[in-house]
């Protein structure tokens, strides 16, 4: 299995969109468990990482996402 590299603050694609219909969340917490925050609802959600990571689509690191 690949390992998916993000840190605090990086913007997640997933595969599947949460209930509100958006499929991009910010990483407020990253550890064994991740807690992750929908973009469009602000829903936060915690997350084992190992389902999480399997689950990631794309990652854009946070220092990209300041310089657009």
């Amino acid at each position: 299995m690949k390992i998916v590299r993000f840190s605090v603050g990086d913007t997640l694609i997933m595969r599947k969109p949460h209930p509100c219909g958006d499929n991009r969340f910010r990483v407020a917490r990253a550890g064994s468990d991740v807690r992750v925050i929908c973009l469009k609802c602000s829903r936060d959600v915690t997350v084992e990482r190992l389902k999480l990571e399997k689950n990631i689509k794309t990652v854009i690191p946070a220092d990209a996402e300041a310089s657009e």
